[in-house]
């Protein structure tokens, strides 16, 4: 990745190079968002508007075809990078992530054909098994937000790939100290735990409350990697609580404890300590 951002960073011309190329080749197009953010994050609006034409030949191809989500990835990490640029702030910028998903679940709502086929294996394999009784309609409007939500989590996982990438080369070690103390503040807490009620009694759609949880995963595995780095403890701990990750109660508990940080701050105490 690193010799990728050299290569973009060298002139206008190997960017644009880059994200033609790249954004031709399914996956590999998902790296053309981090060369527009990363020459965002750098370099500003004109330099990055100069790189963002050229992205959008190839996904505006994709999304002409019917592929709409990695145009939705790519613009919205474009304005994620500027976001973060003009604000220095990963608050804004994951905020931001939840509506690039909001973004993507309104167009899986307006495309249902996109849906429908998978719903429809789904009957079969019912019919064919005998299930009955299953909230079809809860079940899609559950699926639909989670898409959405996963992708506002990869559009800030592009964000925060580009972020590395410009302190590789520009401030070493930089991006380190930035992660481990991105904390979700208090008042942006209470906006989150507002919305999961809102959710929870119906002001909002329900499955909706899974989009308050994006800022503060991001939030929870800063407060572990901050952790980790203040107590020098080894490299195989991140690697544990990255494989349990994706396990319910971690990710309850991780949503938990960035809350409480958003109040306590465990790091500025523990830091404090040492």
């Amino acid at each position: 990745m690193r010799a990728l951002a050299e290569f973009v960073m060298k002139d206008r011309r190997s960017a644009i190079i880059a994200v033609l190329l790249l954004g031709l080749v399914p996956m590999l197009n998902l790296l053309s968002p981090v060369i527009v953010g990363l020459t965002m994050l750098r370099k500003g609006w004109n330099d990055a508007l100069a790189i963002l034409v050229w992205a959008l030949l190839p996904i505006g191809a994709y999304a002409y075809i019917g592929d709409v989500v990695p145009l939705i990835l790519l613009l919205g990490v474009t304005l994620l990078a500027a976001a973060l640029r003009q604000t220095q702030s990963w608050e804004v910028s994951l905020l931001g992530a939840v509506l690039v998903g909001l973004t993507v679940e309104a167009y899986l709502l307006l495309v249902p054909e996109l849906l429908d086929l998978l719903f429809q294996q789904l009957d079969v394999y019912m019919a064919t098994n005998g299930i009955e009784g299953l909230p079809i309609e809860e079940l899609r409007a559950t699926l639909t937000s989670f898409l959405g939500a996963t992708y506002g989590m990869l559009a800030a996982l592009l964000l925060i790939l580009a972020r590395w990438m410009q302190a590789a080369l520009y401030n070493p070690g930089g991006f380190r100290l930035e992660f481990h103390s991105l904390r979700i503040g208090s008042k942006t807490a209470l906006l989150l735990v507002g919305f999961m009620l809102a959710a929870n009694f119906g002001l909002l759609p329900p499955s909706w409350v899974i989009y308050s949880t994006v800022p503060l995963l991001f939030s929870g595995a800063a407060l572990v990697h901050g952790v980790v780095g203040i107590k020098k403890l080894p490299s195989a701990v991140l690697a544990v609580f990255y494989a349990v990750m994706l396990l319910p109660v971690v990710m309850q508990g991780a949503v938990l404890l960035a809350l409480m940080d958003s109040w306590y701050d465990f790091r500025s105490r523990l830091a404090s300590k040492t």
